[in-house]
């Protein structure tokens, strides 16, 4: 009869493998740090150690990684980012100016890069009156939609 703990390095090492194709895929280094605590795990199975104490040794030295070496990681690899906002990101704060009257609180606005996008105005700014070529400031992007408040003109250097 088959026993468990005769092949339980077999558990080990698959489990060494499946965190790391899916650590491949995630590139977060979460599951690399799981990886590396099973290691431990079959280091200790191979040094004659229980199955409790592989376990353990495994949860412990995965947590360990996960919370020391994993930041250092993400921080090296993050250094060369570039910190300039893009996506939406990029439109929050932006000016622009409305291309007609705002009725019942929509219209479009031409933005300083350029774009026409539909617009409507912010819940804080309900009321406000925005006539066309009103200085107005992105606050939130709700899908296709750019949610604005009216703002003063942008001052030029």
């Amino acid at each position: 009869m088959l026993d468990l703990r005769d092949v339980i390095w077999i558990v080990w090492i698959a489990a060494v493998l499946i965190f790391v194709i899916i650590e491949i895929l995630t590139l977060e280094f979460t599951f690399l740090m799981l990886a590396a605590g099973s290691l431990g795990g079959l280091a200790t199975y191979l040094l004659g150690g229980p199955w409790w104490l592989q376990i353990g040794v495994a949860a412990v030295l995965s947590v360990l990684l996960l919370l020391t070496i994993r930041p250092l990681l993400l921080r090296t690899l993050r250094r060369g980012e570039d910190p300039t906002p893009s996506n939406i990101d990029a439109l929050l704060g932006l000016q622009g100016r409305a291309l007609g009257d705002f009725v019942d609180g929509s219209g479009l606005v031409k933005l300083s890069n350029g774009d026409t996008w539909t617009a409507r105005l912010s819940p804080d700014a309900i009321g406000a009156q925005v006539p066309q070529g009103a200085y107005v400031t992105v606050a939130a992007i709700a899908g296709s939609v750019a949610v604005v408040r009216p703002a003063a003109p942008a001052s030029t250097p």
